[in-house]
């Protein structure tokens, strides 16, 4: 899958204007990359996936964003999506699996409602309606994921969470949703992450998988579920920001061989001041990227004895929030190096730029993570749930 990977990046590179303009993965590049299994890495063999440890995951991610970050987005998008599998009922995997291909994205907060509700044939269902917002690659999917609370009589008996609301997920053919026309950004312009709703859309019970439920399956002791969800969530993203970063040191040794700057007799690859600047952003990479899979490592051995520490969620959010904190000033500096000719937008080192700086706005990696993280060093009590 890494190879293949590989060979993905001079199309995605090729194509990167028309996914940009598009503000969406063009159709049938989406379904080429779910066709290569790049949507089914995290799904366990037995429910049709690859079943590839995380850490590869977040690999692939990284070649396939050297050559687009809002492709390689879509598709750990995709992926992690699909992690709720295992909590759906037999025969509603198999509808959603007719297409063994299948495109599917989602959203994991839980802004929506789902409330017990007989339908129209007096079938157990629900009544959902929500809001969703960055809902990547929604554009393509042929099933599209949301998080729930769900009201429900039995839900402890279905995995409910005791006195807590339970929480879910529904799912969605796009003709149950209204996918609006709302991703106007500077950067991951192709990851159509757009806002969707839905009003009173009743669902039948198999289409409404409970989180929990995952605990009282037959895939509870498998490592991927003891891996700490929040953690295996975000690990993709600074990922995709170390790609970005390598392929911009690249572009710019790459740009630096050939040019000369205006008034200089020396290419800018012969002025020391790049030899500086180049050395410092290929060390800073190397290193932000061994601390991130040292601990995706870390991690993964762990759950595949038991549910991971706070010690050990802690290093594995502050990793990857470093990666994409690393990588955006890696970036940003390696624009710098090369001056005007990475102000347009057909520059692989703009493009970088731009969706850099979009990924590092998402919750999963943005600073406030380190503030989190800082807190449990000071107060041993302190609500760690959010890593």
């Amino acid at each position: 899958m890494l190879a293949l990977a590989a060979e993905w990046i001079p199309a995605l590179r090729e194509r990167s204007v028309e996914i940009d303009s598009l503000r969406q993965l063009p159709q049938d590049l989406a379904e080429a990359l779910a066709a290569d299994g790049f949507y089914r890495t995290l799904v366990p063999p037995e429910l049709g996936g690859l079943g590839l440890p995380p850490a590869v995951v977040a690999e692939i991610g990284e070649v396939l964003a050297k050559g687009n970050a809002s492709a390689a987005w879509c598709t750990f998008i995709g992926a992690t999506s699909q992690i709720m599998f295992a909590a759906l009922e037999q025969a509603q995997l198999a509808e959603l699996l007719e297409n063994p291909d299948v495109i599917t994205a989602g959203v994991f907060a839980h802004s929506g409602t789902a409330t017990a509700a007989r339908g129209p044939d007096g079938d157990d269902g629900y009544m959902v309606s929500g809001r969703w917002a960055w809902a990547s690659g929604s554009h393509n999917a042929a099933w599209i994921s949301a998080g729930v609370q769900i009201d429900d009589d039995d839900a402890a008996d279905r995995g409910g969470d005791g006195p807590q609301p339970a929480l879910g997920r529904a799912f969605f053919r796009p003709d149950d949703i209204e996918l609006h026309d709302d991703w106007y950004t500077s950067g991951l312009r192709g990851s159509g992450s757009s806002t969707f709703e839905a009003h009173n859309v009743w669902l039948p019970a198999s289409r409404i998988a409970y989180e929990r439920s995952i605990l009282k399956s037959s895939y509870a002791a498998e490592p991927l579920y003891r891996m700490p969800l929040f953690g295996l969530l975000a690990l993709p993203i600074g990922a995709i920001a170390l790609g970005m970063a390598r392929a911009s040191v690249d572009e710019v040794i790459d740009v630096a061989r050939s040019k000369v700057p205006q008034g200089s007799r020396r290419t800018l690859g012969e002025r020391p001041a790049l030899h500086s600047a180049v050395a410092v952003a290929d060390t800073e990479v190397r290193a932000a990227r061994t601390l991130l899979y040292t601990c995706i490592d870390a991690a993964w051995e762990r759950a595949q004895h038991g549910l991971s520490d706070l010690e050990l969620r802690r290093d594995l959010r502050t990793a990857t929030t470093h990666a994409m904190q690393t990588s955006l000033r890696v970036i940003s500096s390696m624009n710098s190096a090369v001056g005007g000719t990475a102000v347009f937008e057909a520059s692989p080192l703009q493009r970088h730029l731009r969706d850099a700086q979009t990924a590092s706005a998402h919750f999963m990696v943005a600073m406030p993570v380190m503030e989190l993280a800082g807190r449990t060093f000071f107060d041993p009590d302190a609500d760690a749930s959010g890593l």
